[in-house]
C-alpha cells in the first residue's frame, strides 16, 4: 500500500447450507447456514485525490451510481467534505449468483476506507453499520468464515476445512424477493446443530423453489451431481461443489468447458486488509 492507494480483494462467499427456520412478522426470514469466505472475488482500488467527493469507475453495468452498495458504504462512514476519493472496480463475482458480491464490495469499501483515512472505526461499529446495506454484509465485515442465523446477522466464526470449490454460474439472474416470497417455500424447517452441519445433514431450502423456476440452474444442479455434491448457493443462481484436492477440482471445471461457465475458488477461514 502507498501512502495514498489501497488495491484490495473483495471475496466472493458461498452458503455450505441454508435452511429456513422461520418468519418474523416484519416478513424477514429466520435462517441458518455457514458462510464460506473463498480467496477468489473482484479487487476494488481506492486512491486518494484532491477533488473532493467519491467517485466510482470499472466493469460495473447497469448499475446506478447513486444505489450502488460502494457508494452507499462509503457515505455511512461520514467522511469530511474535503476528502476525495477514485474507486476503480474489476468485477468478476457474477451478479445475481448467490456469492455476495454487492455485500463484498461494501464490506471492502469500509475497511478500506478505514485504513486509507485512518478513520478508527471498530470492526463493531463497521459491522453494524453495515448491516444496514444488507444481511451479507457483516460477514465480510469481520472477515471469517461463520455460522449464521437469525436473518444472518447472528454470526459466530467457524474454522472449516481447507478445500476446493467448482462453482458454475449457470448464466441467469435469480430474484431474491421472488424466491422468498414464493408460496412454496419451507419455512419450517428444525433448527441443527453445529455438530449436524458437520456431520452433513444439511441442504437448501431455497434450491427447489429456484430449480423450478429456473432451467439453467437445475440442469448444472444435475451435470455437478454427477461429479460431486452438489448444492446452490444462497438464493441462486450459482451452484457449487467442494473438492478436498485442487486438481480433482480443476478436472471438473475443465470438463465443464463448453457446457458452463465454471471456475475454481479455494475456501478460506480468515480474510483482512492488509
Amino acid at each position: 500500500m502507498l501512502n495514498n492507494v489501497l488495491e484490495v480483494l473483495s471475496p466472493a462467499k458461498l452458503n455450505l447450507f441454508l435452511h429456513v427456520t422461520g418468519q418474523r412478522s416484519n416478513g424477514y426470514h429466520e435462517l441458518q447456514t455457514v458462510f464460506q469466505l473463498l480467496n477468489w472475488g473482484d479487487t476494488l482500488r481506492f486512491e486518494l485525490s484532491k477533488t473532493p467527493g467519491i467517485r466510482l469507475a470499472g466493469n460495473l453495468k447497469g448499475i446506478d451510481q447513486s444505489e450502488n452498495l460502494i457508494i452507499r458504504a462509503a457515505n455511512l462512514l461520514a467522511l469530511p467534505d474535503h476528502i476525495g476519493v477514485s474507486i476503480t472496480v474489476n468485477k468478476i463475482i457474477p451478479m445475481g449468483g448467490g456469492l455476495g458480491g454487492g455485500s463484498s464490495n461494501a464490506a471492502v469499501t469500509m475497511l478500506a476506507l478505514n485504513k486509507l483515512l485512518t478513520l478508527g472505526y471498530s470492526i463493531d461499529e463497521m459491522a453494524l453499520m453495515g448491516a444496514s446495506l444488507g444481511a451479507d454484509v457483516p460477514v465480510f465485515v469481520r472477515g471469517h468464515s461463520a455460522w449464521g442465523e437469525g436473518i444472518g446477522e447472528e454470526l459466530c466464526p467457524i474454522d472449516l476445512p481447507n478445500r476446493w470449490f467448482v462453482i458454475i454460474y449457470p448464466n441467469c439472474h435469480v430474484s431474491t424477493q421472488e424466491i422468498f416470497t414464493a408460496a412454496e417455500l419451507t419455512r419450517n424447517t428444525p433448527p441443527i446443530t453445529v455438530s449436524a452441519f458437520f456431520d452433513g445433514a444439511v441442504h437448501n431450502d431455497l434450491q427447489a423453489v429456484v430449480e423450478a423456476r429456473y432451467e439453467p440452474v437445475r440442469a448444472a444442479i444435475e451435470w455437478l451431481s454427477a461429479r460431486g455434491s452438489a448444492m446452490m448457493t444462497g438464493s441462486g443462481a450459482c451452484v457449487f461443489a467442494a473438492y478436498d484436492e485442487r486438481e480433482s477440482a480443476e478436472r471438473v471445471a475443465d470438463e465443464a468447458e463448453g457446457c458452463f461457465q465454471a471456475f475454481v475458488a479455494e475456501g478460506i477461514n480468515r480474510y483482512s486488509i492488509e
